[in-house]
């Protein structure tokens, strides 16, 4: 596991005037080009916000393929949205792109319905995942994914890229399981590329890169790197508060996680445990907190 900084840079192709078009759902079958190996599975998901009143509603949506959107009924002036891939889970081949934008003065929060599941690859062929995000000036987004889970012999790339406005807050969450340990998995033979990729303005803000590759447990098993932990979770948290956040957040953190604060605003956690039911139960309260308000749904089934 790599901890240290990556200068692997995203570029967003979101357009400009993502803010100002329609609703389009394209309900159509997954297509992909012409290729020797097709893929098993193709989506895309567009989306953006606009303000309605003192609420957060939907302002564009596209989405092609495996990937869906759902927005359920909330309470609260945040716009939520949970995706879904009725692929049922990412293997070689597989291309999955989600473009999201949190126009000005808006809050979007953007979970998943279920854990992801990192399947067998076949030899050569690679799961692609690419994620861009975008904040605008006054706006809010909380990316609450829940857990990716590895399975043997899974060859996973993706890529979560995040532009920060000067004025916009931030709430992310990605959290990777080894293996299922109630299954007695061990992950031997994997392949992971991950990275994030977090900018303001264009500038680098945080940049963090994971890759694993052949026996994943003998690796995380060596005490300077994982101590035989079975999950990690990384925790970014940027608002004007964040400094205030960290003391607090130290105190009900355990022996194998530890917070820290890269510069004034930006608050970063990471996180081990045996197993992603550990990691989740530490997760939770800290996640509320940072959230200020009940988490989605799919947290709490």
């Amino acid at each position: 596991m790599t901890l240290r900084p990556s200068s692997q840079r995203q570029q967003s192709s979101w357009s400009d005037r993502a803010c100002e078009l329609p609703v389009i759902q394209d309900q159509h079958a997954e297509t992909a080009p012409a290729a020797a190996v097709p893929p098993r599975a193709v989506g895309d998901i567009s989306v953006s916000t606009k303000q309605r009143g003192s609420a957060s509603v939907l302002a564009r949506l596209r989405q092609v393929g495996s990937l869906k959107l759902l927005f359920p009924r909330t309470s609260g002036a945040a716009l939520q949205g949970v995706i879904v891939n009725t692929a049922g889970g990412v293997t070689g081949g597989d291309q999955l792109d989600l473009n999201a934008t949190a126009c000005a003065g808006t809050s979007l929060t953007l979970t998943t319905q279920a854990a992801e599941r990192a399947y067998r690859a076949q030899p050569g062929e690679v799961g692609m995942i690419r994620n861009v995000l975008s904040v605008e000036s006054q706006a809010s987004l909380a990316w609450l994914p829940q857990e990716t889970i590895l399975f043997q012999d899974c060859n996973l790339d993706r890529t979560l890229t995040v532009d920060l406005h000067a004025q916009s807050r931030l709430l992310l969450c990605e959290t990777l399981v080894f293996g299922r340990a109630a299954m007695g998995e061990k992950l031997t033979r994997a392949s992971l590329n991950d990275r994030i990729d977090i900018r303001r303005s264009g500038r680098p803000l945080f940049l963090d890169t994971i890759r694993l590759q052949g026996d994943v447990a003998a690796h995380l098993a060596k005490p300077a790197i994982a101590g035989g932990a079975g999950a990690v979770a990384t925790l970014v948290y940027i608002a004007p508060d964040a400094q205030g956040r960290l003391d607090p957040l130290r105190a009900q953190l355990g022996p194998t996680a530890g917070a820290s604060l890269i510069g004034d605003d930006l608050l970063l956690l990471r996180a081990l445990a045996p197993d992603s039911f550990a990691l989740r139960q530490m997760l939770l309260p800290l996640l509320r907190d940072l959230y200020g308000a009940s988490l989605p749904r799919p947290w709490m089934i």
